[in-house]
């Protein structure tokens, strides 16, 4: 299901990412060339990534039709109203959560946070700028999804925590740019498997 739903997503925004992807890097390449900077592949796939993975947030809060639904202003209303396990749980609850994971995982490896007060507030301000613009083109305000998109953000601040206390656990050799850019190879290939549908990851 979720692999279903990042495809369609894909094939509905590959041409604006393909033109964003090649000037974005391009313009990179020739300024780290320009003033003599270091090539780290790990650092400059994160930027990348995480310039698509705000491009397909846009797409997703902003083209998504929702003709079928009201806004909410009633806490937990809307979360309630689906049976747990459930498609409309897993899409409307779940999928709200996992929409913003990227979110606090990129914030903390960007500014290094190390206190989640700040993914508090930079993940309300990020979903409620997202619900007040739906509201304003349109569309609905659900309170909910900003609560499912706080826990997503929290989720990703301590998937990053984690991963950067296991990578300061490992040995010294190890803690240098080829090791780290090896890690973001094979998890990068592993997503591009996971989307082939050449791997699964159980039931999504």
């Amino acid at each position: 299901m979720l692999r279903d739903n990042i495809i369609v997503l894909f094939e509905q925004m590959w041409p604006m990412l393909l033109i964003c992807v090649v000037i974005l890097s391009s313009t990179r390449i020739v300024w780290i060339i320009e003033n003599k900077k270091k090539f780290i592949l790990y650092k400059e796939i994160f930027i990348l990534g995480f310039t698509v993975y705000i491009m397909c947030l846009f797409h997703a809060v902003t083209f998504q039709d929702v003709s079928w639904s009201t806004s909410n202003l009633v806490p937990f209303k809307e979360i309630l109203r689906y049976d747990i396990g459930s498609f409309k749980f897993f899409k409307n609850v779940i999928g709200n959560m996992l929409l913003f994971i990227p979110f606090g995982f990129f914030i903390s490896y960007f500014i290094k946070v190390t206190k989640t007060r700040y993914i508090i507030f930079l993940t309300l301000l990020a979903s409620i700028t997202i619900e007040t613009t739906q509201y304003m083109i349109g569309r609905v305000f659900d309170v909910d999804d900003i609560f499912l998109n706080l826990l997503g953000g929290l989720a990703g601040y301590y998937i990053y925590a984690l991963s950067n206390d296991i990578l300061e656990k490992v040995p010294r050799v190890l803690k240098k740019p080829l090791f780290y850019n090896i890690i973001t190879i094979v998890i990068t290939l592993l997503i591009v498997l996971y989307l082939f549908n050449i791997i699964k990851i159980g039931g999504i």
